[in-house]
């Protein structure tokens, strides 16, 4: 079973990993889509996790990875229908997140109407920092998260620029599935994403704490 790894050494089963798209306005805009009405909500298998010491290997089912750098949210205490003051009572810990996508398959997937699961979900499609505790949780709507790629900085903004805040997505994910504890949650990325290839460095940041460095194989 995949796990989640907390920085004093507890190792967290992972149940499922419940990702958001379209969260952040300049993303939307350069992806060339309307900012939607509520969350667009994707699942990735937790068999899509890594931790720093392995690499990402490139994926042999399509030809374009994208990387996209995102909050993650540690569901501690699980729930349905929570409401969204009550949100961040159910998350335990933090952590830096890379969403890798086959951008190729994706868009082909949306052409025909099919769901993202393997442009989404392929082994090493979900490089996970450790995690940290929640302490004051309005921190993590106002944290910087930037990512570079061999050295030059693609992606820099801030989850202060999300459209749905970290107790809002609780919120409404729980309202389409219960959420249990070790359940992850991508909060989405920041405008900046683009494509990695093999031999690249990707290394991201989130806030003054945590940091993450994966190489591409």
């Amino acid at each position: 079973m995949r796990h989640i790894v907390t920085r004093d050494g507890r190792e967290i089963p992972v149940g499922k990993i419940v990702a958001i798209g379209a969260n952040y306005t300049d993303h939307i805009e350069e992806m060339g889509h309307t900012i939607p009405e509520s969350p667009m909500i994707f699942l990735k298998p937790a068999t899509s996790i890594i931790h720093e010491g392995e690499p990402i290997y490139y994926p042999s089912t399509g030809s374009l990875v994208h990387h996209e750098v995102e909050l993650g949210l540690v569901i501690g205490v699980g729930g349905k229908d929570i409401p969204e003051g009550s949100g961040m009572m159910h998350v335990s810990h933090h952590l830096l997140a890379l969403d890798m996508t086959l951008r190729d398959v994706q868009l082909d997937a949306m052409r025909r109407g099919w769901p993202w699961s393997t442009a989404k979900g392929f082994d090493g499609a979900c490089p996970l920092s450790e995690a940290l505790p929640v302490g004051d949780p309005d921190v993590l709507s106002s944290l910087p998260i930037r990512l570079a790629v061999n050295g030059e900085t693609r992606q820099d903004g801030t989850t202060a620029n999300m459209i749905w805040g970290p107790g809002q997505l609780v919120e409404i994910v729980s309202q389409h599935f219960t959420l249990e504890p070790g359940d992850l949650i991508l909060t989405g990325t920041p405008a900046g994403v683009d494509e990695v290839r093999r031999g690249d460095t990707i290394e991201a940041w989130l806030g003054d704490a945590l940091s993450i460095t994966f190489p591409v194989a």
